[in-house]
C-alpha cells in the first residue's frame, strides 16, 4: 500500500497501465458473447488473457483453466463475467492467490464479497466494463 499523498488520482488508469495478465472468469469461446469481445479487445491491446471456464478447453488461442487456483502464473487482474452469486468463491480464490485487483464487469455486483476483497488488500472495480474504461483512459 502506497502512502496516500503519492497515490494516483486515477487508480483505474494506473491499474490498466501496470497490469499485464488478466484472468477472465467466465470467458466464453463464443464470439457473440460479451466476455469474448471484451477479452479479445484487451488481448489486442497487449494484455495476456487467461480464460477461466471449466466448460471450454480454450478461448482466444489460450488454454482455459477450471478455476483461478489452477493457473500456474501470476495474475494482475481477475476480470469476472459471472452472475453475482458466483463472486464470493472467486473472491476467496483471489485472496488465496494474493491477486492485486478484482474487476467485476457491468451488472456483476456483490457488495459483501467486494468488501471482503478490499479488506484483504485487493483493489476492486465493480459494475464497470474493462473495455469501456480502457478505451476512456488509454487513448
Amino acid at each position: 500500500m502506497r502512502h496516500p499523498t503519492i497515490m494516483s488520482t486515477d487508480p483505474i488508469a494506473e491499474l490498466l497501465k501496470s497490469a499485464k495478465t488478466i484472468a477472465v472468469v467466465g470467458l466464453s469461446d463464443n464470439p457473440m458473447k460479451p466476455s469474448y469481445g471484451v477479452s479479445q479487445y484487451m488481448q489486442s491491446h497487449g494484455y495476456r488473457i487467461i480464460p477461466v471456464n471449466p466448460q471450454v478447453s480454450e478461448a482466444l488461442g489460450e488454454k482455459s483453466y477450471a478455476s483461478l487456483l489452477d493457473i500456474p502464473e501470476k495474475i494482475d487482474i481477475v476480470d469476472v463475467f459471472r452472475r453475482p452469486d458466483a463472486v464470493p468463491e472467486i473472491v476467496d480464490q483471489a485472496i488465496q492467490l494474493k491477486v492485486p485487483a478484482l474487476w467485476l464487469q457491468e451488472t456483476v455486483v456483490h457488495e459483501e464479497a467486494a468488501q471482503k476483497a478490499r479488506d484483504a488488500g485487493i483493489f476492486v472495480v465493480m459494475d464497470e466494463c474493462i473495455l469501456k474504461e480502457h478505451r476512456k483512459r488509454m487513448r
